[in-house]
C-alpha cells in the first residue's frame, strides 16, 4: 500500500458487496522528486478525474470496495499497460508516462524526460502495488461470491480535440467490444442512459475500455469489468478551479447509481 518512502500509493476500501469499483485517475499528488522535473503545467492536474470518489459515495453505501490511488497520472498512469503499448492503435493517446497534457502542453521541462530506468522505477512503486490490490481484491470477492463486477470508473472533459472531435456523449460505456463483461451488457448501459432521456450515452465508441478492463475482464472466469468515462460536464466545472457543482452532481448521482447496481445484477445473473 506504499512506496519505498512509505508515502501512501493507494486506499482500499473492503465492501461486501461482488463489486470493486477502481478510480485509477482520482490521485492529485506528485512527489516532490518528481515535480522537480517538470513544468508548471504538471502542477494543475488538468486531466485528473476530478472528484470521482465524491460522486461515487453512494457504492460505499451500498458495500462496494473502493480502490483509489494517491498520486496523478502524470506520475504513472495506472490504465495503461506496463510495456505503455497503445491501446488505440493509429490513434493519438497519453502513454504509460504521459510527457504532455490532453492539451499538448509538455509536462517535463527541457532534458528531464523520464528515462527507461526512471519508468521502471515507477512501475515498480505505484503501478505495480495498484495492480496488486485490484487482483487481490477482485480474487476475493470471486471467492466469497462466485462472481465479481469490476467498475472502472473515469470522467473527462466534453471536448477534447486531441482525441476526438466535438462534444463527447456523457457516459461513455466500455467493455473491450464486449469481451470484458457479460455479452450485451454496455448496450443494456447505454439504453438505461437512453431511457432516462437527461444524457446522451453510448456503448463501446471513442473509449472502449482501457488496459485495466481489458486486462481483468474475464467474464468466463466470473469477472466481469466495464469503464465508465463520464464526461465531467455532467457534475462539475470543467476548467480551472474544477469546481464541484452539487445541483448538476445530484441530479447525475441517481441513475449513476442506477447503473452500477443495474451492472452488477446482470453479472450476477450471467450463466
Amino acid at each position: 500500500m506504499t512506496a519505498s518512502n512509505s508515502t501512501p500509493v493507494f486506499s482500499l476500501h473492503q465492501g461486501s458487496l461482488p463489486l470493486l469499483i477502481s478510480i485509477p485517475h482520482v490521485g492529485t499528488r506528485i512527489p516532490d522528486d518528481i515535480a522537480a522535473t517538470m513544468t508548471p503545467a504538471a502542477a494543475r492536474t488538468d486531466d485528473c478525474d476530478w472528484h470521482l470518489d465524491r460522486l461515487y459515495a453512494f457504492a460505499k453505501r451500498l458495500g462496494a470496495s473502493i480502490l483509489m490511488p494517491v498520486h496523478a497520472r502524470y506520475v504513472i498512469d495506472l490504465n495503461r499497460p506496463p510495456d505503455g503499448a497503445n491501446l488505440y492503435p493509429g490513434q493519438d493517446t497519453t502513454g504509460l508516462l504521459p510527457v504532455d497534457t490532453f492539451d499538448k502542453e509538455p509536462l517535463y521541462r527541457e532534458g528531464h524526460l523520464p528515462d527507461d530506468a526512471e519508468i521502471v522505477r515507477r512501475r515498480d512503486a505505484y503501478w505495480k502495488p495498484y495492480h496488486e490490490a485490484i487482483e487481490s481484491e477482485l480474487a476475493t470477492l470471486k471467492a466469497k461470491h462466485g462472481k465479481v463486477l469490476l467498475w472502472e470508473a473515469h470522467s473527462i472533459r466534453s471536448h477534447v480535440p486531441r482525441f476526438f472531435e466535438g462534444r463527447l456523449p456523457d457516459f461513455n460505456f466500455g467493455t473491450s467490444n464486449g469481451a470484458s463483461a457479460a455479452p450485451g451488457l454496455a448496450d443494456e448501459l447505454a439504453d438505461i442512459v437512453a431511457k432516462h432521456g437527461g444524457y446522451t450515452g453510448v456503448a463501446n465508441g471513442r473509449f472502449k475500455g482501457g488496459y485495466i478492463t481489458r486486462h481483468y475482464g474475464q467474464p468466463e472466469k466470473g469477472v466481469h469489468a466495464v469503464q465508465l468515462e463520464l464526461t465531467q460536464i455532467t457534475y462539475m466545472q470543467e476548467k480551472m478551479p474544477y469546481s464541484y457543482d452539487e445541483a448538476r452532481a445530484a441530479q447525475v448521482e441517481p441513475l449513476l447509481e442506477t447503473l452500477v447496481k443495474g451492472a452488477m445484477a446482470r453479472v450476477l445473473a450471467a450463466v
